[in-house]
């Protein structure tokens, strides 16, 4: 085998092994993030006691935990499912305004900062997945 051919073939095994490593950093976030917003919202959506509990101590009237439930399901369809790019962009944004929200809400409140670990963690969770798609387009 020449020098050519084994500096060709070390490039491939390299580049397949970068395809998959950026495959995994957009389908990791992104499945995750999905599985988040769509079983969340349809807990919020059916409004069952615990997240009506949520709702209620927010300050959130009932009605709103259907409105957003159906969003947050549809939004996290969106990340999985082949649609135009444009409703992608959305769902990214309404995904972003809903964790900033409730960070937002949650400090208003007066809860302490502890208590929006986990929907910044969703943040940077959105954020990998988009970053990552977008360099997939």
């Amino acid at each position: 085998m020449t020098a050519h051919a084994i500096a060709h073939a070390s490039t491939g095994t390299s580049r397949r092994a970068r395809d998959v490593g950026t495959a995994l950093a957009y389908w990791v976030p992104t499945v995750l993030v999905a599985l988040n917003s769509v079983s969340g919202g349809i807990y919020d959506a059916l409004r069952a006691p615990a997240a009506m509990a949520v709702f209620d101590h927010l300050g959130y009237p009932a009605y709103f935990a259907t409105l957003l439930g159906i969003a947050k399901v549809l939004g996290g369809l969106a990340l999985l499912l082949p649609v135009p790019r444009v409703l992608r962009e959305w769902a990214y944004a309404g995904l972003t305004f809903d964790v900033v929200a409730a960070s937002v809400s949650i400090l208003a409140v007066g809860d302490s900062v502890g208590h929006i670990a986990i929907p910044v963690f969703v943040l940077a969770l959105i954020q990998l997945s988009y970053r990552g798609w977008r360099r997939r387009i």
